[in-house]
């Protein structure tokens, strides 16, 4: 996987590991949030409650209850295979939608913390995928260039990512050639 690059940076939940998480818990928590503001979320997906969120001024306390959730979750995630890869012979790094507290809970929990150099979540630079920002925070974080780093991912938000950070894509599974 690595032949051809300076570094990579994975995707955690559903490429590294799977975390134990209640999504649909974590939406009703975050959606009370919004709804005490008396927005309507009936129909909104865990998603689309935190894209709510900082526009209706509570994206602090909609974070907050979905990253517990995924903390909580992170403590009994389980290790997937394409961990086994690790270490490899160039920086790593790990760029998550979930929380940064979650995903050093879960690294640590497999052992994988040792092998990543630098790790940003959803709460660590202001902007969250598929912004480009979070993906291209990590790569400065372990000393690479774009180009030259491949992301790995397991969802089309993480593929929207890549390219809007001009950054090779894989999908978790796929074998590089």
């Amino acid at each position: 996987m690595t032949a051809g690059y300076e570094a990579i940076v994975y995707d955690l939940d559903g490429t590294l590991v799977r975390l134990d998480v209640d999504w649909e818990a974590a939406r009703r928590d975050a959606a009370a949030v919004l709804r005490a503001r008396g927005v309507d979320t009936a129909e909104m997906g865990l998603w689309e409650v935190l894209e709510s969120a900082e526009p209706n001024g509570v994206l602090e306390r909609v974070n907050d209850a979905i990253a517990e959730h995924e903390r909580e979750g992170a403590r009994s995630a389980t290790r997937l295979p394409l961990a086994d890869a690790l270490p490899h012979d160039v920086p790593v790094g790990v760029c998550s939608l979930n929380a940064e507290g979650a995903c050093r809970i879960a690294l640590e929990l497999h052992g994988l913390d040792r092998h990543v150099g630098a790790i940003v979540g959803r709460d660590s630079v202001g902007r969250y995928k598929p912004d480009p920002e979070p993906l291209l925070a990590t790569i400065r974080q372990i000393g690479a260039r774009p180009a030259e780093t491949l992301f790995v991912g397991d969802s089309e938000r993480d593929a929207v990512t890549a390219e809007r950070a001009g950054v090779p894509f894989q999908y978790a599974g796929e074998r590089a050639e």
